[in-house]
């Protein structure tokens, strides 16, 4: 017989155990929660058997299915390259975006694949919708270095700028105060008479004093009117569109020590077709020509 004490109101038998003076029954668990429980139980045993499951020292059991995840996923990915295998063979006779708008599917397609990669390789540094920070150019607008044609900006994409593609394209600021050059007065009036270039109120006597600095220095690359050069990468100094920087303190450090960004190469990482829809949707975002 039990010696457990039965709730006189309800008739069950009780655990024994009491808080605040409420004593817990003995119910027994529901027979549809106990047949969930062991069904549960059973399909827990057959998943251990057929799929990926215990850790080892060296390894894992893999499961008698052999299952994995990343060889569906490299199926997956095959059969989406083979899908679009022929749209991107047609990106590689693309020279212009006039081939690529005669064909709106194919514009389509390489506005979609050009999107995915720039967000994956790109939008770091020239963030998400290509509005660039400093220190890294802006492909919204319409000032470009070295030119805004779809050749210009694949053959940027595929031997990049200062990289270690030997067909590089290479320009140099100096550093013309690091290199004493210039001294520290003359660099400040240097500085004047660029922001004068922009037409920006400066200091006169400043700018009279830096002529003869400029055209020493700086015309074989920025011009006589500052209009830049693109075949030497050469910025326009007259527009207010300043890559690292338009204020005064800004461009005392651009001639005192230089820049020399880097632009890298891809051809190591996205192969041809890839380039040129990525090309295609840099020149879409708004500056392109």
């Amino acid at each position: 017989m039990s010696d457990k004490e039965i709730d006189q109101p309800t008739g069950v038998e009780t655990t024994g155990h009491e808080w605040d003076g409420i004593k817990e029954l003995n119910n027994p668990l529901p027979r549809w929660w106990l047949i969930i429980l062991w069904i549960s139980v059973a399909w827990s045993v057959v998943y251990w058997i057929l799929m990926p499951s215990w850790p080892g020292i060296t390894g894992y059991f893999a499961g008698v299915r052999n299952h994995t995840e990343r060889a569906n996923v490299d199926a997956a990915i095959s059969a989406l390259e083979a899908e679009r295998s022929e749209q991107m063979r047609q990106l590689l006779n693309v020279s212009s975006m006039s081939d690529v708008e005669r064909d709106p599917q194919l514009l389509q397609f390489a506005m979609n694949a050009g999107e995915s990669l720039f967000g994956n390789n790109c939008a770091t540094c020239h963030g998400a919708g290509g509005q660039g920070v400093k220190g890294y150019p802006a492909l919204v607008d319409d000032a470009w270095l070295w030119g805004g044609t779809l050749d210009d900006i694949s053959k940027t994409l595929h031997h990049g700028i200062r990289s270690t593609h030997p067909e590089t394209r290479i320009s140099l600021m100096q550093a013309y105060g690091e290199l004493d050059v210039f001294n520290r007065d003359q660099i400040s009036d240097l500085t004047e008479y660029v922001v004068s270039l922009s037409g920006r109120d400066a200091n006169a006597e400043a700018v009279e004093r830096a002529a003869p600095l400029y055209q020493q220095q700086c015309v074989s690359c920025h011009g006589v009117e500052g209009k830049g050069d693109r075949l030497q990468g050469a910025p326009d100094l007259t527009d207010a569109i300043w890559l690292y920087g338009g204020e005064r303190n800004d461009i005392r450090q651009t001639i005192h020590s230089g820049r020399q960004g880097v632009m890298p190469y891809w051809t190591e990482r996205l192969t041809d077709e890839q380039i040129t829809a990525l090309s295609v949707y840099v020149h879409s975002l708004g500056g392109g020509e």
